[in-house]
């Protein structure tokens, strides 16, 4: 640590969407529908046969620190990617809601386009059915990206093994903090987006 209190070199934050889950997304859905559908798969777990990427099993193994968010699919994700090693388990990680616009049931969907759906509504309409709205979710993800700097200060990198969009509103929070992102695989399901203090 530097007389001022802050540490000399911070670890890197490295924030990794869960693997594959389950549930199919091969159907069509009702918005009433893809709530019940996105309902399961919240309570879901990974698809069978996955392995985790080597660059994130490596990842794994030099950070000093994992988390991952209470649910299932990113539980099953950080003990295919820890292995025998223990992580750390926090609600703060969990994906933000996803709840649909209320339309009529002859509209259909397939769920991915409900997300892109349900998440603009979310995101600019602040839609949100009595779940977390958009300002209490960037309250959220702000103290989440505290945690993460607050567990960084020992110099040894901290992996989150969380979800695509609320990792991208953490990443956003870490940015606006001085973090840059230096390498960034993308969304996709096991890939890893790394930020380091400038």
């Amino acid at each position: 640590m530097t007389k001022e209190g802050s540490p000399s070199r911070y670890g890197d934050i490295i924030l990794a969407r869960h693997g594959k889950p389950a549930l199919s997304r091969k159907c069509w859905l009702s918005a009433e529908e893809y709530r019940d559908w996105w309902a399961r798969y919240d309570a879901g777990g990974l698809s069978a046969g996955q392995t985790p990427p080597d660059s994130l099993v490596r990842t794994a193994a030099v950070a000093g620190t994992l988390y991952a968010s209470t649910l299932r699919r990113a539980q099953e994700t950080a003990r295919a990617v820890a292995g025998d090693r223990q992580f750390l388990t926090d609600s703060v990680f969990v994906e933000a809601p996803l709840p649909p616009p209320h339309l009529p049931d002859w509209f259909k969907l397939p769920p991915r386009l409900w997300g892109v759906v349900a998440r603009f509504w979310w995101h600019v309409f602040d839609h949100h059915d009595g779940q977390e709205s958009r300002a209490e979710a960037e309250l959220r993800a702000a103290r989440a990206a505290q945690i993460l700097i607050q567990r960084s200060f020992d110099g040894r990198d901290v992996l989150v093994l969380a979800h695509g969009y609320f990792n991208h509103m953490i990443g956003q929070k870490l940015q606006a903090e001085g973090w840059k992102l230096i390498e960034n695989q993308g969304f996709k399901y096991w890939c890893q987006r790394r930020y380091r203090r400038s």
